[in-house]
């Protein structure tokens, strides 16, 4: 694949991402993985998760084989791979058909994702993304002194408030998952929605991908949730008590953020990205909204209508 050399840096801390001119034809996406975040092994399961979605006609962007058969590349100790250029805007997500037809689409994944398990990713859960992150910042001095002792109480509240919710969720199935599905990872077209970056696929229940298109007040988010349910259950069959771990799932991801930023602190785009992490205010910050998460995991769930 030769380059015209035309070079386009695209918003991404995890892991570097270019839009790459090309000699013949449209443009390309390269992916440099992040060193150490993911086995070899873990980025090919993502890829081939993909590839299935592709296969079956959802809109996903797979990873491109190359001429070597691979769609894992090497050069000089880094780790990428191609994928072709989608674009697309936000989706709307204050029109009820929007939501529905996401709902539609991320029914699909799970349908899919439901088939087999991850054996090289993990899961969202608990421990990695509640117990594992606050002892991380905690036995690496990331609190100010004169909040570590009231991060360290209001974070155990917290997962016990996590503990709760599960136990009230009871067993529920876990499914491979598009993991991170927040609105800059869907772009809309005039033909509707497709997914990216599955960087962050993981083992994990259900109302994981689908929380995070919730937002407003109770009531609007009650309105959000039926509506994709009922787009989802065309094609997934959802457990209703997986709406306790909304709250729950809410939180870890609150958590797992704060030691995100604080394992790339020694990357260089992170503290020009991101000036406000680790100041008295922020730690502040995070203190309170956990103990918001904490009232909010004790209410009843979310129920839609």
């Amino acid at each position: 694949m030769y380059s015209d050399g035309r070079l386009l840096a695209l918003n991404s801390y995890e892991n570097r991402v270019y839009q790459i001119g090309m000699e013949e034809g449209a443009p390309v996406v390269v992916k440099f993985y992040r060193p150490a975040r993911w086995s070899d092994a873990a980025i090919l399961e993502e890829h081939a998760f993909v590839r299935e979605l592709a296969d079956l006609e959802i809109p996903v962007v797979p990873a491109l084989v190359l001429q070597n058969g691979q769609t894992l590349q090497h050069f000089a100790g880094f780790r990428f791979a191609v994928f072709t250029r989608h674009g697309g805007r936000a989706p709307e997500l204050d029109d009820g058909a929007t939501r529905e037809w996401l709902g539609r689409f991320i029914g699909r994944i799970h349908a899919v994702g439901m088939q087999q398990r991850f054996a090289e990713r993990p899961a969202i859960d608990m421990q990695t993304f509640g117990i594992e992150p606050r002892h991380y910042l905690l036995e690496n001095n990331f609190l100010p002194p004169d909040l570590r002792e009231a991060y360290a109480s209001v974070t155990a509240q917290a997962l016990e408030g996590v503990h709760r919710c599960y136990e009230r969720a009871g067993q529920i199935k876990i499914l491979r998952l598009h993991g991170d599905c927040h609105l800059g990872n869907v772009l809309w077209t005039d033909d509707g929605p497709h997914f990216v970056d599955f960087d962050d696929s993981r083992s994990g229940p259900a109302i994981q991908d689908l929380w995070m298109l919730l937002s407003g007040e109770r009531h609007d988010m009650v309105g959000q949730l039926s509506d994709l349910l009922a787009g989802y259950e065309d094609f997934a069959e959802f457990d209703p008590r997986e709406l306790h771990l909304i709250e729950a799932l809410r939180t870890l991801r609150l958590m797992h953020y704060s030691a995100w930023l604080a394992k790339r602190w020694d990357d260089p785009a992170f503290p020009l990205a991101f000036p406000w992490f680790n100041t008295q205010r922020y730690w502040q910050d995070r203190i309170l909204e956990l103990r918001e998460q904490i009232a909010l995991m004790d209410e009843p769930p979310l129920w839609p209508a």
